[in-house]
């Protein structure tokens, strides 16, 4: 499990709901849904209205929401935890594996 990343830009966002550390979010504050695009990934849990910093480029620390390989393309699952990609936008690369969900792994983001 990783605790380090290397961002290279990040962003200030307003959280529109509670949003968890270590998830992807959306450009309008919430944590990402199954499949679909992502700004980044939390750095740390925010509050509904607070501002909280999103890595957008670079590498990130990502809670998996299930075990996936080192190389594999991710997704969001439903709770902005990554998965290996299926049918939605590929939002990170695995810079290592996950082994179950809970892991912390360090993604490549792919900016969508």
């Amino acid at each position: 499990m990783s605790q380090q990343s290397t961002p290279v830009f990040k962003l200030s966002i307003k959280a529109s709901a509670a949003v968890a550390a270590r998830r992807f979010v959306t450009h309008a504050g919430a944590q990402a849904g199954a499949g679909a695009n992502a700004a980044g990934v939390s750095e740390y849990a925010a509050a509904s209205g607070e501002m909280f910093p999103a890595v957008a480029l670079g590498t990130a620390v990502v809670e998996a929401g299930a075990a996936f390989a080192a190389g594999a393309a991710l997704q969001a699952d439903a709770d902005g935890r990554a998965i290996t990609k299926d049918a939605g936008a590929a939002v990170a690369r695995a810079l290592q594996a996950a082994g179950a969900a809970g892991d912390l792994v360090e993604v490549f983001l792919i900016p969508n």
